[in-house]
């Protein structure tokens, strides 16, 4: 399974078609990196805020930050996934595309639920 955690992408990981080519994100992965680092300074702060027995609001406020900072990972690795690994399903066609289009929708869905 990818960072993008859908698992088969045609130029993703090949457990899709087997093809070795890179995910749709793989040209911005230093990027995407440092976002998930400055996330993971938020959970830190996030550990040190309860160690310091901070306010619980104020505790709150910055898990909703964090939160909507991986909700904007996740969405941008969406977007990657479907313009560049579901694009190409779709114009190799057959089984492949319905297939990549159901993965998608089936990550969306669990985008919205989280």
């Amino acid at each position: 399974m990818g960072i993008d955690g859908v698992r088969g992408a045609v130029g993703g990981d090949g457990a899709g078609t087997g093809a070795a080519a890179l995910p749709g994100y793989s040209e911005r992965k230093d990027a995407v990196r440092r976002r998930l680092r400055r996330i993971e300074g938020q959970v830190r702060g996030l550990e040190r805020m309860v160690d310091e027995d901070r306010y619980c609001i104020d505790v709150l406020e910055q898990v909703a930050a964090a939160t909507r900072a991986l909700q904007a990972v996740a969405l941008e690795l969406l977007d990657d996934h479907l313009s560049h690994c579901v694009a190409e399903a779709v114009r190799m066609g057959g089984a492949e595309a319905s297939a990549k289009i159901d993965e998608a929708s089936a990550a969306i869905a669990r985008l919205v639920r989280s």
